[in-house]
């Protein structure tokens, strides 16, 4: 009897949370990747919790990411981001969207090898800058030429950014296809096969 397709993605989306252990799907990527929106998609479809780092570092705080770069600077919030984050790794496993510096720094990433598979969702300049424009609260932005600001950021962050498990390129699809994208990324990874299929 033929399997129906949608029995075989739910036996591969078993292997892949089983494969997984405790560890966490980790999110890297530019603003705009697509990181928290793709991210829920993800963690529902493999029923999985779904944490913002953002999030929890403005609950952290007390205040929002802008206040907190207006009112200590980026180098206060680039600390507090890495001590969030290394509490959030232990609470795996779960599906975890980062923000755009957080991958930058040495030790995060470090811990993100031990205790995740990171995905970087890589998107074309035009792409980011498309999906940005719809929101005002990105300090990093706030400068007279915004689109030059995100180019450089792009430069400097991308190679960073390759050395992630899997680099899945973030187009303009639906959700539900990009969750399907970076599902079959993450099966090989980590040594999922599914029966019947190759």
């Amino acid at each position: 009897m033929a399997v129906a397709k949608d029995e075989v993605e739910t036996a591969a989306d078993l292997a892949l949370i089983k494969a997984l252990g405790e560890r966490s799907i980790v999110l890297v990527g530019m603003m705009g990747a697509g990181k928290t929106s793709v991210g829920r998609r993800l963690a529902l479809r493999l029923g999985l919790p779904f944490v913002d780092a953002d999030v929890e570092i403005e609950a952290a705080a007390g205040m929002t990411i802008p206040e907190i770069f207006a009112t200590y600077g980026e180098p206060y919030f680039r600390n507090g981001e890495v001590r969030v984050i290394a509490r959030l790794l232990e609470g795996g496993p779960q599906v975890l969207a980062t923000g755009g510096g957080a991958y930058m720094n040495a030790d995060t990433r470090g811990n993100i090898r031990q205790r995740g598979v990171s995905v970087f969702l890589k998107a074309e300049l035009d792409v980011l800058l498309r999906r940005v424009k719809r929101r005002s609260d990105r300090p990093l932005l706030k400068t007279a030429d915004p689109a030059a600001t995100l180019a450089n950021l792009i430069e400097q962050r991308y190679p960073v950014y390759a050395e992630a498990d899997v680099t899945v390129m973030s187009h303009e699809v639906p959700h539900d296809s990009m969750v399907d994208i970076i599902i079959a990324a993450l099966k090989p990874l980590i040594g999922v096969a599914v029966e019947g299929q190759p």
